[in-house]
C-alpha cells in the first residue's frame, strides 16, 4: 500500500520547500526520488534551481537531458517515469501519475494560492479516498513548517 501525503503550500513556494524534503528523502532516508511536474520548462527550471538553491551544497539529480538515468538519486520529469527505480515520488505543478502504486510514498505538493491546483489536489484526493492507500493532508505554518490537517486511513 503506498502512503499518499498532500502538502498544501501556503506561504512558501515550491522552489522553497522541494529542495528540503528532497535532502530528507536522500539523506535521512536513504531514498530516491521522481520529481514529476506538468512541463518540460518546469523540469528545466527545477534542474537548474536544485544545482544553485543554496551556496553550500546542491542536490544530486538529472532529467531526460543529462542521461543515464540509473545513475540520479533524483530523477526530474514531466512523464510517468520511474527510470532510476525510486521508492518516494513528488507531484507538483500539475503533475500527476497513473502509477502511484509502484511507490512507497507520494507527496502531492500544491499551490494553496492557485484556485486551479486547489481543485485539482481535492479531486485526487477524492480518488485516493476510494483506494486503499493511506492519505494525510499537510498544510503548511506561519513558520514554514508543517502540520497534519487530516488523515484517511
Amino acid at each position: 500500500m503506498t502512503e499518499i501525503r498532500f502538502y498544501h503550500l501556503t506561504n512558501r513556494s515550491l522552489e522553497d520547500v522541494l529542495p528540503v524534503m528532497l535532502e530528507r528523502t536522500l539523506v535521512r532516508d536513504g531514498k530516491r526520488a521522481v520529481v514529476r511536474v506538468g512541463s518540460a520548462e518546469r523540469v528545466e527550471h527545477l534542474a537548474a534551481h536544485l544545482w544553485t538553491y543554496k551556496d553550500r551544497g546542491f542536490l544530486p539529480h538529472g532529467c531526460k537531458a543529462d542521461g543515464a538515468a540509473e545513475l540520479q538519486p533524483i530523477w526530474l520529469t514531466d512523464g510517468d517515469e520511474n527510470p532510476n527505480g525510486a521508492s518516494v515520488l513528488f507531484l507538483a505543478d500539475g503533475g500527476v501519475s497513473d502509477a502511484i502504486d509502484d511507490y512507497d510514498l507520494v507527496c502531492s505538493l500544491f499551490d494553496g494560492r492557485d484556485a486551479e491546483a486547489v481543485a485539482q489536489a481535492r479531486d485526487r484526493w477524492r480518488a485516493y479516498q476510494t483506494t486503499a492507500h493511506e492519505l494525510t493532508y499537510w498544510q503548511q505554518t506561519d513558520s514554514g513548517g508543517w502540520q497534519k490537517k487530516t488523515e484517511n486511513e
